[in-house]
């Protein structure tokens, strides 16, 4: 008898099925098919819109289970464009985001939240000028699948806003806040 429920508990493990586990993705920074966005207020009167030009990372996603995933981004802090020159150049300099003395920014998250229908808040901690702070993203899964060069990718959407002064960041009028917009796409290794 005992045997035969060893028997029977090893034959039902060896078939049941095995749950998916997390797949490793790299952010798909070569073909552009990624970005970091921003929009900051002008003085109140109307908004910049930029993007950070240079940035990497990975993550990984397991569809079945959201909240085991996790990601990792670097980004260039000195790659800052929107779209012309002066404004950027001002932009990166000890005035605001100090480029030259903080080069990188960095997102490392700590936790997922599923909130259901492919949605989820991305918890984790962001260094931003020599600060790290803990920062939500709201995002959600654009769509997964085989891509026509034989790989497999999955694309996210996110957004949130960073409040400046958390950041030790000059704020110029109403400009307390960047609202940041993420792109992204990541090759299944």
């Amino acid at each position: 008898m005992k045997n035969t429920l060893l028997a029977t508990g090893l034959t039902m493990a060896l078939l049941a099925p095995m749950g998916a586990s997390a797949a490793d993705y790299v952010i798909d920074t070569k073909g552009a098919h990624a970005s970091i966005n921003f929009k900051v207020s002008h003085l109140g009167y109307s908004f910049i819109q930029g993007r950070f030009n240079t940035f990497a990372g990975e993550f990984s996603y397991d569809p079945s289970d959201i909240e085991a995933s996790s990601i990792s981004v670097n980004v260039d802090t000195t790659s800052l464009d929107s779209n012309h020159a002066e404004r950027d150049k001002h932009i990166r300099s000890g005035d605001f985001i100090d480029a030259g003395k903080y080069s990188t920014a960095t997102f490392t998250s700590s936790k997922v939240v599923d909130k259901g229908d492919g949605t989820f808040d991305l918890i984790g901690d962001l260094n931003l000028h020599g600060v790290t702070k803990p920062i939500t993203i709201n995002a959600e899964v654009i769509g997964q699948g085989q891509d026509p060069w034989g790989g497999e990718r999955v694309g996210f959407y996110g957004t949130t806003r960073l409040e400046l002064a958390d950041y030790n960041i000059q704020v110029m009028g109403d400009s307390s806040y960047v609202d940041m917009e993420l792109h992204v796409e990541g090759v299944k290794q």
